[in-house]
């Protein structure tokens, strides 16, 4: 579990395709001798699994394995050496929870369709796929590539959100822009809600 809260923003060392099974290593600042093989870190909000951690250079390098389902599901077969991801570490009991709780089991992409920036921050509207639409309700809370956000507003399929300079600032939302896909993780309150709605039926 997760709360979307970045904890570093990684940058993808090496990116390999190996059939339907692509590998990754990604630099970031957390200390090695903390994480373990089979620990889980959320990568842009996708859950993934440590399989190997070394020193690159003044960074930690750690490694992990991205399945089939995932790479269609999300935009992690678009990483490639250099991508810049939101990295979050795995909740601990006794964390403060300061965002929501996040699987990192992402639901799929979403599509900005623009972005409108002032007095340093930036308002940005998405497209969200039409299955996860009724999940995204006003003043609740979303999952972008790992950032717990709160939406602003809902208007059918799409939905907006304002983001405050500092998330900007120690994030990968500095760089997005229209026309970018984000992996969208729906709230899970609101999906066990809907599946209660429709059980009762």
């Amino acid at each position: 579990m997760f709360t979307g809260l970045v904890s570093d923003v990684g940058e993808v060392l090496q990116a390999e395709d190996h059939g339907h099974l692509r590998k990754l290593r990604i630099g970031c600042g957390y200390d090695p001798s903390t994480i373990e093989i089979g620990a889980s870190v959320a990568h842009a909000g996708v859950c993934l699994t440590v399989v190997d951690v070394a020193r690159a250079g003044n960074r930690t390098a750690i490694s992990v394995d991205v399945g089939a389902e995932t790479l269609a599901l999300t935009n992690a077969g678009a990483w490639e050496a250099g991508t810049r991801l939101n990295l979050e570490r795995s909740l601990r009991l006794g964390d403060e929870l300061g965002g929501h709780m996040v699987s990192g089991h992402a639901d799929g992409t979403a599509e900005i369709l623009w972005r409108r920036d002032f007095d340093g921050m930036a308002h940005f509207k998405f497209r969200a796929p039409a299955a996860l639409a009724k999940f995204i309700a006003q003043k609740g809370s979303v999952a972008l590539d790992g950032t717990s956000l709160t939406v602003n507003a809902v208007d059918g399929d799409t939905f907006e959100i304002l983001l405050i300079p500092h998330t900007l600032a120690v994030t990968t939302w500095g760089d997005r822009k229209s026309g970018d896909r984000v992996n969208i993780e729906v709230d899970q309150m609101a999906r066990y809600a809907a599946r209660l709605l429709e059980a009762s039926r």
